[in-house]
């Protein structure tokens, strides 16, 4: 897998020549205003009541790895140390090339994001042309609802994004990071859509729970100071 970092999609935005006047066309919307999205939303996030809050700071796909530590942290606080599941609150902030696991099939078969991000569908062994990462390939067991976490195909091993958000994980875009993303689509795939267009149809196409924040890095700078969220990166 690349490491296509924040860095790499600021540079294509350079290239595409925002600073010339891409980014100051009227569709343009780089930056949110707090009137622009669910600002009451990430505010409730924020001042969630539980015992423990935590959130992930995730950047890099590496194959969805950090699905498996967020269950590792889920069920290490319920069963190793005791904390009831309703005092427990994991907030995902995911920005950079993992901010596109936000966003549904249509998205990656239209974009064909797998290529672009060199993300392989594990049941295919091919370029992912469809979000490989949200979907339980367990739910449908009878073992599924069981009450024993050692159990493989429980909810308390499934690692994806559907099983943990019915577990009450948070899971959060970066509008900052989809602008910036929609301008490197249109460089590097050679596109004629304006970048809201793409921007607009991202959002249309986002994974059910997600919440879309303005910008990342400043949604976890609050989690932290006001949310007293601890902090870990994978």
């Amino acid at each position: 897998m690349n490491s296509l970092t924040r860095r790499s999609f600021l540079s294509g935005a350079s290239a595409l020549g925002l600073a010339a006047g891409v980014g100051s066309t009227a569709e343009a919307q780089l930056v949110w205003k707090t009137n622009d999205w669910r600002i009451a939303d990430f505010e409730a996030l924020v001042h969630h009541t539980a015992r423990v809050k935590q959130v992930y700071d995730v950047v890099q796909i590496n194959s969805g790895r950090f699905l498996n530590n967020v269950k590792n942290s889920l069920n290490g606080l319920e069963f190793g140390f005791g904390v009831p599941r309703e005092q427990i609150k994991i907030a995902v902030a995911m920005h950079g090339p993992a901010n596109l696991l936000n966003y549904d099939d249509f998205i990656w078969s239209k974009y064909q994001i797998g290529e672009w991000l060199k993300v392989i569908d594990p049941e295919t062994g091919k370029a992912a042309v469809r979000n490989p990462f949200v979907k339980s390939t367990k739910s449908s067991g009878h073992d599924f609802h069981g009450t024993d976490p050692d159990k493989e195909d429980t909810q308390y091993q499934d690692t994806s994004m559907e099983a943990l958000r019915a577990r009450g994980v948070q899971f959060m875009s970066c509008h900052t990071a989809t602008e910036e993303q929609a301008r490197v689509l249109i460089r590097v795939k050679n596109l004629t859509q304006t970048p809201e267009e793409i921007v607009r149809e991202m959002m249309a196409h986002t994974v059910e729970g997600t919440l879309v924040v303005a910008a990342m890095v400043a949604a976890i700078a609050l989690l932290q100071a006001e949310g007293r969220y601890t902090y870990i990166t994978v």
